[in-house]
C-alpha cells in the first residue's frame, strides 16, 4: 500500500513538473499560434489562406528552443526564410520524376548539410526538411500559386514570431526559473548519488554511470542558461532580477566543483569508514540532508519567502564537528593521515553548505547595492560562440564530416523512400519522407532508438484512434482531440519521444478524419507509411556511409583531454601567483565539464550501438571513467586552493605538475597520431606507468611529509592548516600523476 502511495505521489510531482515546463508553455503558445489563423480563416470564409498561415507558425516553431529571445527570433526569422524559399522551390518540383529525383536529392542534402552549424542551426534545417516534405502534400495552398503560397508561410512565421515576442513579455521569467528549478534539482541528485558513492564498497559501477549521466544532462542545463542569463543580460544591460538569477547559477556552477571534487581516492575512504561506520553515516547523512534542501529551494524558488529555516544540515554538521574533535582527542600522532582525510572531507562539505545558504539569501531579495554582479566583458567569456564562417561549410564537405554523411545519407534515403511510396502507390507517400527526416540521425544509436520510439507511439496512437472512431463520428470531438493531442505532443517532443508520436499520430488521423470519410483507410496508411520510414532509416544508418562511434572516439578524446590540460595549466597558475581567480581559469573549467560531457554522451550512445561495432568497448569506458576521476581530482585541488589560504608553490609541485602535463600531452600526441601508436610493446607490463610514476613522486616529494621539530612543537593553527594544505595537495598531485602516466598506455592499447 505504500508502495502503491509513493508511485502516486512521485507520477504527481511529475505531472507538475510537466505543466511547469518549457515545454508545455512552448506546446500551448504553438497551440495558440496554430489554432488562431484557422479560426479567422473559418469566420473570414478563407480556410485555404488560413491552413496556409498556420502551416507557416508551424514550419518556424521549431527554431524556438530555450535560450536568450535574441538567438530565438533570429532563429524563428531563419527558418521562416529558408521555409518560405524551400516551399517556392518546392512548389515548382511536380515534374517529371526523372528531373523530381536528382532534385529532391540535391535538395535534402543541401538544407541538411546546414546543421553543420551547430544545434540551433539543426533546428532551422529541419524546418526547410519539412517545409520541402510538405511541398509534396496539398495540405495548404491548393490552387494557389507557389509565390502566393510562399508568402503565406511567411506571414505565417511572423505570426508565430510575433506570438512568441508577446509570450516572452507575458512571462519573461518562466524560462529562467525553470531552468535554475531543474539546475538545483539534478544538483540534489548528484549530491544523492556522491552519498551513495561513499557507502558503496563492493561494485561502484552503475553509480559512475549515473553520475556520469547527470553531469552531462548538468553541463547541457548551464549551457542553456548561460545563453538565458549572459546573452540577454550583455543585450539589453542590467537587471536585479537577471543579475541576482546569474549570481544563483555562478553558485550552482561552483557546487558542480565541488561536487565533482574527491579529496582522496575511494580506497583510503573505504579503509578508514569500514572501522568508522557512524562517521560514515553523519557524512553521507550531510550529503542527503543538502540534496533535500535544494529540492525545497528548487521547489520554492519562484516564492522564496515560504522557505522555512533548514535544521537537519546543521545538525550533520554539528555532529561531523564532533566526530573529528573526538578522533583528534584520541589521536596522539602529530602527523595524522586519517584525521586530515576527515577535516578535508569535512572542508568540502562546509564549503558546499555556504553555497546553499548563498542561494536562499540571493533569493530573499538582498538589496542591489550587496550584490557583486559580473562585468560585461567577463560574463560574455562564458558564452560559447558558434562559428558560422564560410570555410565550415568547406572543411567539412568530406565523409570524415558526421554531418556530411548523414547529410548524404538522408538524400539517397528519402529518394528511396519517396520511389517506395510511389511504386507501391501509397496514399500519402509524403509520410514517409516525414518519417525519415524525423528519425534519421547522424548516428545509428539515436536513429534506432527513434524508430523503435516512432513504431511503438505509432501503433499505440493507431490502436487508440480506432478505438475512439468506434465510440463516435462527431466532428467537433475531432477537432478538439486534433488540436490537444497536438498540442501534448509537442509538449512531449523533447521528454518522452514515443507518447510525443503517439500523440502526433492521433492528432494527423482527426485532422484527416474531418476532411475525408475514410478514417479507417487513413490510419492503416499512416502505420504502413511509418514502418516503411522507420525501416528505411535503421537501414540507411546501417549500411549507407555508417557513423560508428568509434570512429569519432579519438576526436572527441583528444579534446576532453586537450580541456583537461588547459584546466590544470589555470589550477597550477593560480597556486603558483594567487591573488584574485582569473576569469580565464573559470572559462577553462567550463570548458572541462563540457568536453567530459560530450565525451560521456558519446560513450552512451555507443553502447546503443550494434555488439559488432563496440570496438574497445571495456577501453573506452576505463578511458572514460579515467577522465572523469581524472577532472574530479582537479576538482579538488582547484576548490582547495581557491578557498583556502595557501603557502607558497613549491618547485616539487612544478616539478610534478610539469611531468603530469608531459603526459597528458603526450596522450594528445598518440590522439593526433604525432606519436607511434604501437600496444605490443607495452602491454608486457601493465603496472609499468602507474609504478614509474609512483617512483618520480617518492624521488621528487619523498615518500611521506616531514616537518621540523619546531613546527611539530608550535602546533599552532598555522601549523595545522599546513599539514591538511600539504596532505590534499600531496594526494591529488600524487593521483593526478598516476592517472595521467595511465592515459598514454590505455590509448596505445585502444584500437580506433
Amino acid at each position: 500500500m505504500k508502495s502503491s502511495k509513493n508511485i502516486l505521489f512521485s507520477s504527481l510531482k511529475d505531472l507538475s513538473e510537466f505543466f511547469k515546463s518549457t515545454d508545455f508553455s512552448k506546446a500551448i503558445l504553438l497551440g495558440i499560434a496554430l489554432t488562431l489563423p484557422i479560426i479567422a480563416g473559418v469566420k473570414l470564409d478563407a480556410l485555404q489562406i488560413g491552413i496556409t498561415i498556420t502551416v507557416g507558425a508551424l514550419l518556424a516553431s521549431p527554431s524556438d528552443v530555450s535560450g536568450s529571445i535574441r538567438h530565438k527570433t533570429t532563429g524563428i526569422l531563419f527558418a521562416t526564410l529558408l521555409a518560405m524559399l524551400v516551399s517556392l522551390i518546392g512548389g515548382y518540383l511536380h515534374l517529371s520524376l526523372w528531373l523530381l529525383f536528382p532534385i529532391l536529392g540535391i535538395l535534402m542534402f543541401a538544407i541538411s548539410y546546414i546543421s553543420i552549424y551547430g544545434f540551433r542551426a539543426s533546428l532551422i534545417s529541419f524546418s526547410g526538411l519539412f517545409a520541402l516534405v510538405l511541398s509534396f502534400s496539398n495540405v495548404s495552398g491548393s490552387g494557389m500559386e507557389p509565390y502566393e503560397r510562399m508568402l503565406l508561410i511567411g506571414i505565417g512565421g511572423l505570426w508565430y514570431a510575433s506570438v512568441a515576442l508577446l509570450w516572452h513579455f507575458i512571462f519573461p521569467k518562466a524560462p529562467t526559473e525553470y531552468y535554475l528549478s531543474k539546475t538545483l534539482k539534478l544538483t540534489a541528485d548528484y549530491l544523492k548519488t556522491r552519498g551513495e558513492l561513499v557507502a558503496e564498497t563492493t561494485d561502484r559501477t552503475e553509480l559512475l554511470k549515473k553520475l556520469l549521466n547527470l553531469q552531462t544532462d548538468l553541463t547541457n542545463i548551464h549551457e542553456t542558461l548561460r545563453d538565458i542569463l549572459i546573452a540577454s543580460r550583455t543585450g539589453s544591460g542590467k537587471s536585479d532580477y537577471e543579475g541576482k538569477r546569474l549570481l544563483i547559477f555562478v553558485q550552482l556552477v561552483d557546487m558542480l566543483e565541488l561536487a565533482m571534487a574527491n579529496p582522496v581516492n575511494y580506497t583510503k575512504t573505504d579503509a578508514f569508514f569500514e572501522k568508522k561506520p557512524a562517521q560514515l553515516a553523519d557524512f553521507q547523512g550531510l550529503l542527503f540532508a543538502m540534496s533535500s534542501r535544494l529540492n525545497v529551494i528548487a521547489a520554492n524558488i519562484s516564492t522564496p519567502k515560504r522557505l522555512r529555516d533548514n535544521t537537519k544540515i546543521e545538525e550533520f554538521h554539528k555532529k561531523i564537528k564532533n566526530d573529528i574533535s573526538k578522533y583528534a582527542s584520541a589521536s596522539n600522532e602529530t602527523f595524522d593521515e586519517n584525521l586530515l582525510l576527515l577535516k578535508n572531507l569535512f572542508k568540502y562539505q562546509k564549503e558546499q553548505i555556504k553555497k546553499i545558504e548563498k542561494i536562499e539569501w540571493l533569493l530573499k531579495n538582498p538589496a542591489q547595492r550587496e550584490l557583486s554582479l559580473l562585468k560585461k566583458e567577463d560574463s560574455r567569456r562564458f558564452l560559447t560562440k558558434q562559428n558560422y564562417d564560410f570555410e565550415v561549410l568547406t572543411e567539412n564537405f568530406n565523409l570524415r564530416s558526421p554531418i556530411f554523411k548523414h547529410s548524404l545519407r538522408l538524400a539517397v534515403m528519402t529518394m528511396i523512400g519517396y520511389g517506395v511510396g510511389i511504386l507501391f502507390s501509397v496514399q500519402n507517400p509524403y509520410w514517409i519522407l516525414l518519417t525519415l527526416i524525423v528519425i534519421m540521425r547522424p548516428t545509428f544509436g539515436l536513429t534506432k532508438t527513434r524508430s523503435k520510439e516512432r513504431t511503438i507511439g505509432t501503433l499505440i496512437g493507431g490502436a487508440l484512434a480506432v478505438g475512439i472512431v468506434l465510440l463516435t463520428q462527431n466532428t467537433t470531438v475531432y477537432g478538439i482531440l486534433a488540436i490537444g493531442s497536438l498540442v501534448i505532443a509537442f509538449s512531449m517532443v523533447q521528454r518522452n519521444y514515443k507518447a510525443a508520436a503517439t500523440f502526433i499520430t492521433l492528432s494527423v488521423v482527426f485532422i484527416y478524419a474531418l476532411m475525408r470519410p475514410d478514417i479507417f483507410n487513413v490510419i492503416q496508411y499512416r502505420v504502413m507509411d511509418t514502418l516503411i520510414g522507420a525501416g528505411l532509416a535503421t537501414l540507411g544508418n546501417l549500411i549507407l556511409w555508417p557513423a560508428w562511434e568509434i570512429q569519432g572516439m579519438q576526436k572527441t578524446l583528444l579534446e576532453t583531454i586537450k580541456a583537461n590540460r588547459i584546466y590544470l595549466e589555470e589550477i597550477i597558475n593560480f597556486y603558483n601567483k594567487k591573488g584574485n581567480v582569473p576569469s580565464e581559469y573559470k572559462v577553462a573549467r567550463k570548458k572541462a565539464f563540457l568536453e567530459m560531457s560530450d565525451l560521456s554522451a558519446a560513450f552512451q550512445r555507443m553502447t546503443q550501438e550494434p555488439k559488432s561495432k563496440q570496438k574497445s568497448l571495456d577501453k573506452v569506458y576505463e578511458i572514460t571513467v579515467l577522465n572523469h576521476t581524472f577532472l574530479s581530482s582537479m576538482a579538488s585541488l582547484s576548490t582547495y586552493i581557491l578557498n583556502n589560504p595557501t603557502t607558497p608553490a613549491s618547485k616539487n609541485f612544478n616539478k610534478v605538475s610539469e611531468s603530469i602535463i608531459q603526459n597528458l600531452s603526450e596522450a594528445e600526441g598518440i590522439l593526433k597520431e604525432e606519436i607511434e601508436q604501437n600496444p605490443s610493446e607495452n602491454t608486457s607490463q601493465e603496472n609499468e606507468p602507474v609504478s614509474h610514476s609512483e617512483d618520480l613522486f617518492d624521488a621528487t616529494f619523498g615518500k611521506s611529509i616531514i616537518f621540523s621539530e619546531e613546527e611539530k612543537a608550535s602546533q599552532s593553527e598555522g601549523f595545522h592548516s599546513k599539514i591538511e594544505e600539504a596532505h590534499l595537495v600531496r594526494e591529488q598531485l600524487k593521483w593526478l600523476l598516476t592517472m595521467s602516466a595511465k592515459m598514454p598506455k590505455l590509448l596505445r592499447e585502444t584500437q580506433f
